[in-house]
């Protein structure tokens, strides 16, 4: 049984101004020890899909059709009590700027022991004593001395760590990260990263990273979906998706990539246009209007069809 199964998720915003399907039938699963990462553009919808995981949807976003399972549990439509008592125990986030997600009156220690004092029932004294370990566990120089600092008396790779142990203190089974290391240099990226995964493994706990970065990709993943206005239009192991994207959306953003041989040419290849407001996707294939391979069958949904054993695309070329 997988970790994390979402299926056919939706999710709705309903405005004075515009009414709008943010997540169009999600669809995935994140195995113990997995790494699962989504791509695409800014405004694809990725963050929302972190949201809607967790139950923190921003009004008035409201889930209105699918399944969020944790460990076989159903997610969706459990009261906010319930959903208290698993965030940050059984499933817990890594937001993508650490400086504004942490508290800045507070010390970085307290706020890695509150999460322990509240889900594991631990003194204050006992909690700090493990935040001491989780920051030396996290690769904090000097953890005695760092718990009692505050965020900004911290470097940003020194924040995202922090935030990794917060995340990390009731050992969850299953971490979202939304694109963790776009603050950093390229040096602490790579650390980052990398810590991430081995604590993946070693705990057999599900990652979800969201990220734009195909090269972050390549290092991370297990399996890749790429989504494009609120829908997965690939989804397949990562090894066969940057070798052999089928979706023409997924083969321009690899195109687009920096890389040793795109260094040599005066400018990358580019998608044309941007991601269309999502109150105003045409009806059927949200990506013709930018598809150089567009076809008047485009017009209508595009179907979802698995190409090979765990590769599914939705494309009309298929």
């Amino acid at each position: 049984m997988a970790l994390l199964a979402v299926e056919n998720l939706r999710v709705r915003f309903d405005s004075l101004e515009h009414s709008f399907e943010a997540l169009r039938g999600l669809s995935f699963t994140i195995e113990a020890g997995g790494v699962f990462c989504l791509v695409g553009e800014s405004g694809c919808g990725k963050s929302i899909c972190a949201k809607a995981i967790l139950g923190l949807l921003p009004p008035p976003g409201r889930i209105t059709e699918g399944s969020i399972r944790l460990s076989g549990r159903e997610l969706c439509g459990l009261p906010e009590r319930e959903l208290c008592r698993i965030r940050g125990d059984s499933i817990a986030m890594i937001f993508q700027e650490p400086m504004s997600s942490l508290n800045p009156v507070l010390t970085t220690g307290l706020q890695v022991a509150e999460a322990l004092m509240r889900h594991r029932g631990l003194s204050r004294a006992r909690a700090l004593e493990r935040a001491v370990d989780l920051f030396r566990q996290v690769g904090i120089a000097s953890p005695e001395s760092r718990i009692r600092e505050y965020p900004h008396q911290l470097s940003g790779g020194m924040r995202q760590r922090v935030m990794i142990a917060m995340a990390l203190a009731c050992a969850p089974k299953v971490l979202l990260a939304d694109e963790p290391t776009t603050a950093l240099d390229v040096t602490i990226q790579g650390q980052i990263l990398r810590l991430m995964k081995d604590l993946a493994q070693e705990r057999g706990m599900g990652l979800l990273l969201i990220t734009h970065d195909l090269g972050v990709v390549a290092q991370m993943a297990d399996s890749v979906g790429v989504m494009y206005a609120g829908s997965l239009v690939e989804c397949a192991p990562a090894g066969a998706l940057l070798d052999g994207a089928l979706h023409p959306y997924a083969r321009g953003l690899i195109r687009s990539a920096p890389d040793k041989d795109s260094m040599k040419l005066d400018r990358l290849p580019t998608i044309p246009g941007t991601v269309p407001p999502l109150h105003l996707l045409p009806e059927g294939c949200a990506f013709a209007p930018r598809c150089p391979e567009a076809m008047e069958r485009c017009a209508q949904p595009p179907p979802r069809i698995e190409m090979r054993p765990g590769h599914m695309v939705s494309c009309w070329l298929y």
